[in-house]
């Protein structure tokens, strides 16, 4: 008789370091080829947009989110997001109708352990009041910055000895 082998849940020890960012893939453990395809996924989806994402995506044009810029169907890791904001860290995907609901939430768990919080807004709500969605994405955008905010002054409280002052960028008066 063959012995089975078992899965088993290997605990990482509390003092391990982080594991190194690796250098292919933009940081990310993905081949350049796989990111290619995705590369080549997201301009197709681009192309053919649904009518809520061209709704939506035409808001954020007009739109004055200051710093903040909201990329449509962007490759973030190794899924495409709907709509991705990098300097907060959040994702919007819409939801069509037939879309697989168990593959999303997979997708959006490990956005969420990279740091990217995932908001899920339906197309159908983007398309009859959009006022509404555009109140939801802004008080997300509004709990980002708060939550980078906390982040940063925890950051600075745990390392008192850096120096967090902006270096002169003016050139000195005798060159």
């Amino acid at each position: 008789m063959v012995e089975r082998k078992k899965l088993g849940v290997k605990f990482a020890a509390d003092d391990a370091p982080p594991p190194a960012l690796k250098k292919k893939g933009r940081g990310w453990e993905i081949s350049e080829k796989r990111l290619d395809t995705l590369h080549g996924q997201a301009r197709e989806m681009r192309r053919h947009s649904s009518e809520a994402h061209k709704a939506l995506a035409a808001r954020f044009a007009k739109a004055d989110l200051g710093r903040h810029k909201f990329t449509r169907h962007a490759v973030v890791g190794s899924a495409i997001v709907d709509f991705n904001c990098h300097s907060l860290g959040m994702a919007i995907a819409i939801d069509e109708d037939g879309a697989n609901e168990t593959i999303a939430r997979r997708r959006d768990k490990s956005l969420e352990s990279v740091g990217v919080r995932v908001m899920r807004i339906k197309a159908a709500d983007i398309l009859e009041n959009m006022d509404a969605v555009l109140q939801r994405i802004t008080a997300g955008m509004r709990l980002r910055i708060a939550d980078k905010e906390d982040a940063a002054r925890a950051h600075r409280d745990a390392n008192p000895r850096q120096n967090y002052a902006r270096p002169n960028r003016r050139k000195p008066d005798n060159a």
